[in-house]
């Protein structure tokens, strides 16, 4: 998928044996939502994406990865507790049908802290890709930030797809967002899209265009041979809609690009 001129580190890790769901399961394709660093619009991405290909008429899951930070619940306004049965968990439905695992589907309480160590977090993980009963077109799994023990899991054990990076328009956050393009780059997963969120805002009056955070390093895509770049600006409809748990209530042409990729992509397999 990349551009073979693309210029970040080809160096490769080892493969390692990928895990698969449960045969009683259906993942078709599997892509990760990435990001080196927090704050930059990744749940957001995730849900709308989710959104956006179940318009299109497949059947999406969510794979909430941020076991100690879940936000995709809340943007759905969903809650658990997630049943299980004949050794699955089922996955919460939303009101239109997205299929969801999160840790929070598993608390009594949803703000209650998952104080684990990172192995039981990876383990975890695991088990929401290969324990849970999915019935799903496309699975979308939102990541923790950073590039360790969860990053890892997901690259090395689950038959991704393709992954899409999230981003915001400033000098550091470009710099952290980048290790995350550089490990899918070393595991050999495509890069789909960059979508820098947060990328202007409009005027309300005359709806000019303001780069409130100046214009920064659009070169990131180019360098990794990403082929689809989408600009969400300051959308006072997306904080509403992810605060009130509707994101499925959203219409707006956000991620249309996005979303048509990871479906091209997909045939293409």
């Amino acid at each position: 998928m990349a551009n073979e001129n693309h210029q970040a580190d080809t160096s490769k890790a080892p493969n390692i044996p990928k895990t698969n769901p449960d045969p009683r399961a259906h993942v078709g394709h599997a892509v990760a939502v990435i990001s080196g660093k927090g704050g930059v619009g990744k749940s957001f991405t995730s849900a709308y994406l989710a959104v956006k290909l179940q318009r299109m008429g497949y059947k999406v899951g969510i794979l909430d990865a941020d076991i100690t930070g879940p936000s995709i619940p809340f943007a759905f306004h969903i809650s658990g507790p997630a049943y299980s049965g004949d050794g699955l968990i089922d996955p919460v439905k939303t009101k239109t049908g997205i299929q969801v695992m999160s840790s929070n589907l598993l608390l009594d309480n949803p703000e209650d802290p998952i104080v684990w160590r990172g192995t039981l977090i990876s383990t975890l993980i695991e088990q929401f890709y290969t324990e849970v009963r999915w019935d799903v077109d496309y699975l979308l799994i939102d990541m923790a930030p950073g590039t360790a023990d969860i990053s890892l899991t997901v690259f090395q054990k689950f038959a991704l797809s393709s992954a899409v990076l999230v981003t915001s328009p400033q000098s550091l956050v470009s710099m952290v967002v980048e290790k995350s393009a550089k490990m899918a780059d070393m595991l050999s997963v495509p890069l789909l899209s960059l979508v820098e969120n947060m990328a202007y805002v409009k005027c309300p009056k005359c709806g000019e265009r303001i780069d409130i955070y100046g214009k920064q390093d659009t070169n990131l895509g180019k360098r990794h041979g990403i082929p689809v770049f989408e600009e969400i600006p300051f959308d006072p409809e997306i904080a509403s809609h992810m605060d009130s748990g509707t994101v499925e209530d959203l219409k707006a042409d956000y991620l249309d690009a996005t979303a048509k990729a990871i479906v091209n992509a997909a045939k293409e397999d």
